[in-house]
């Protein structure tokens, strides 16, 4: 859901008020924002080798990391499909192809369960061919006949790419062909000859946010410079861009003004004129069903003398919706502890994942003389369902099951609807004696707060069991029931209680679970996770001396927030990729976006709240906490390293203990090939079990 973002801003200081800019003016660590700078480098080496030796010193390293590279370059991993067409797509990194391969097969010959993979591009080949640091970042095929793409590829695993229009006929890159340079660019196809354009066209095209303001229709054999404005957006806007909705029946061409990270202008172009497609600003447009617009509801809308209630999917008829009909179908209304997951397509089913308290439903929906016909897919309970792949001219989809125990397995649905097992992940750790357990803590509030507890069947109720619990809370992220081969055999077979937190600011049970944690209610986030916490120290099944907490980009303020909040309640902080000065987050790449979840530190009131929780202003010299592990990367171009780099700095100032490592690839994750993510992965196990294995 978080969009690409472009790095404009590194050092600029921009102030509400002369409070903030003193305040700003005295940050003596802004030249850790300096990504590239010589001085901030510098700082990062030397703190990557004094955690790297630290380390690397505990005795299970290497066997962590071994273990880890085994399962991430495993065999029997599942190939996970795309389908276009006639052809399976997968993306595929093992010990041999480092950077991957993408490659096809035929259909029949990957239901057979021994494809037959033709290579499309090997990404290893282009990066030593071309001297550069090549990721693969996906690609947009020409519809229908999908004989072109679109391939876009980051240099170092950044948000920013390369584009570079493909022949899949030819499996070659088109010599002349549609080109664009490294830029957070918004591209995608109208038809073969025309692109939808939004990139860094020069100075004013790019929002606050990082996004392209401006979106343009840019023909074949023109230079960027002659593509045709189609919208111009604001400077304060998140993003503007331009897409085409194809279906079976017809093409829909839409412009979308992203007002913030939630809200949204919506145009329908029409003959090359824009038309506003008058649905809520919050509302999410989950595209076009046989002429059926569909719009999933954040809030409750009364319109036309009729309410309809947050959480709802709603459909109408595209023609007589531009006409002013407001008759809206209600085809899914919103059950408490309920919610939607995703929504697919198939030529004639509407595909939806239903959450049903946190664990998923699959169910095919039907449109047949102006009704919707419901059915519940024949799909296994108790764990995630995922619709992986659809084909929109048959009735072909693949989806996935998982649980913490089940190994994920993949899934066939053909043009019956009969259902085939194509292929499950091996078991990459025992599971024979393990449980799991939902509960359900009380938050400051008085809210009930479910997670789902993970451990052996004899688990014995000491106070000292090593618990490690994973969060996030926010965006409208919902966590669900996942099967992990690297938690299994480095935290669970070795004795490790794990916990998966529902917090809110997620979107476990609707827009609402989300929206009552956001700006000013953000601190509700931070008692949920602390709530979770003493519930599991209640239960006898851990202390603090043994209980760590985990979180990634929000998660890692979210984490950075309560341990400094409550440093009695853990040992052990993992806090990935994260915001921490939040003073200053908005200035800094993809920030300026984040204002509807968190607030604009630049106005004195939302100030107010924020700074009580924002990490980088509330460490205190003389309170005693446990060492946090900060990890970054170096090119994530998405939440800036110099949170990261800063908050270390300042802990280090003022005495305090912590680990710090900084991938120089990797982008907004762990890292570019499996042995950078099974290194990571042993530096982050090796820490948890020297902070919390201890008896």
């Amino acid at each position: 859901m978080l969009q690409k973002l472009l790095y404009i801003f590194s050092i600029i200081i921009i102030t509400a008020g002369a409070n903030l800019q003193a305040q700003e003016l005295n940050d003596s660590y802004l030249w850790l924002e300096e990504v590239d700078g010589v001085k901030a480098l510098d700082w990062v080496k030397q703190h990557d080798a004094v955690t790297v030796e630290k380390l690397q010193k505990y005795p299970g390293f290497e066997s962590l990391q071994n273990k880890s590279l085994e399962i991430l370059n495993s065999k029997g991993r599942i190939a996970m499909p795309t389908l276009h067409g006639e052809h399976i797509y997968n993306f595929w990194m093992d010990a041999v192809n480092e950077r991957g391969l993408w490659r096809r097969s035929i259909l029949q010959s990957y239901l057979s369960g021994t494809p037959d993979w033709e290579t499309i591009i090997d990404i290893d080949a282009l990066a030593r061919d071309e001297k550069e640091k090549w990721v693969y970042k996906g690609a947009d095929f020409l519809y229908p006949e999908n004989k072109k793409c679109l391939v876009f590829l980051s240099i170092g695993g950044g948000d920013a790419t390369v584009v570079r229009e493909f022949d899949l006929v030819k499996k070659e890159f088109i010599k002349n062909g549609f080109y664009l340079p490294e830029a957070k660019n918004n591209v995608s196809w109208m038809n073969e000859n025309t692109l939808y354009l939004g990139t860094n066209f020069g100075e004013g095209s790019m929002t606050e946010s990082g996004y392209p303001r401006i979106t343009k229709l840019w023909k074949r054999g023109t230079k960027i410079s002659e593509a045709v404005t189609l919208f111009e957006g604001e400077v304060k806007d998140v993003s503007v861009s331009a897409y085409a909705v194809n279906t079976p029946e017809r093409q829909y061409q839409f412009v979308d003004r992203g007002l913030d990270f939630f809200s949204s202008l919506r145009y329908t172009v029409i003959d090359g004129k824009l038309k506003p497609f008058e649905i809520q600003k919050d509302a999410e447009f989950n595209g076009i069903f046989k002429n059926q617009i569909l719009i999933q509801l954040k809030s409750d809308w009364n319109i036309d003398g009729k309410n309809f209630l947050q959480g709802s999917l709603l459909g109408i008829d595209y023609d007589k919706f531009l006409a002013g009909d407001r008759n809206f179908a209600v085809i899914i209304r919103p059950e408490p502890r309920a919610s939607i997951g995703t929504i697919s397509t198939t030529k004639n089913y509407l595909l939806v994942k239903m959450l049903n308290n946190v664990s998923a439903e699959l169910y095919r929906y039907t449109f047949e003389n102006s009704n919707w016909n419901k059915q519940k897919v024949d799909a296994p309970a108790f764990g995630d369902i995922a619709v992986v792949a659809a084909d929109d001219f048959s009735d072909k989809y693949f989806y996935t099951y998982r649980s913490f125990l089940s190994p994920t397995t993949l899934y066939f649905a053909d043009d019956m609807g009969a259902m085939q097992k194509l292929k499950s992940l091996p078991g990459f750790f025992e599971t024979g004696n393990l449980k799991v357990e939902q509960h359900e803590a009380v938050s400051k509030d008085g809210t009930k707060i479910p997670y789902f507890l993970v451990s052996s069947k004899d688990l014995k109720l000491t106070g000292d069991q090593p618990t490690l619990i994973l969060a996030y809370g926010g965006f409208e992220v919902s966590y669900q029931p996942f099967y992990s081969g690297t938690i299994g055999a480095n935290w669970l077979e070795k004795g490790g209680v794990f916990v998966l937190a529902n917090l809110r600011g997620g979107g476990e049970f609707g827009p609402q679970w989300h929206l009552s944690a956001i700006k000013q209610n953000r601190q509700k986030v931070n008692d949920d996770l602390i709530a979770v916490s003493e519930d599991v120290i209640s239960r006898k099944i851990t202390s603090p001396k043994h209980l760590g907490i985990q979180g990634g980009s929000n998660g890692g303020l979210l984490v950075g927030s309560v341990y400094l909040q409550r440093p009695d309640l853990y040992n052990a902080i993992l806090c990935q990729v994260p915001l921490l000065d939040m003073k200053r987050y908005n200035k800094l790449l993809a920030g300026a976006s984040w204002v509807g979840e968190y607030g604009n530190p630049d106005v004195a009131e939302e100030w107010e709240y924020i700074s009580k929780y924002s990490p980088y202003q509330n460490i205190k010299k003389d309170q005693k906490y446990p060492p946090v592990f900060l990890i970054t990367s170096t090119r994530d171009d998405r939440v800036h390293p110099g949170h990261a780099r800063k908050m270390g700095a300042k802990l280090e100032e003022m005495g305090h203990p912590f680990f710090y490592y900084e991938n120089t690839e990797g982008g907004h994750g762990a890292g570019v090939t499996n042995k950078q993510i099974a290194f990571e992965t042993a530096l982050t196990y090796s820490y948890l079990w020297m902070q919390l294995g201890n008896k």
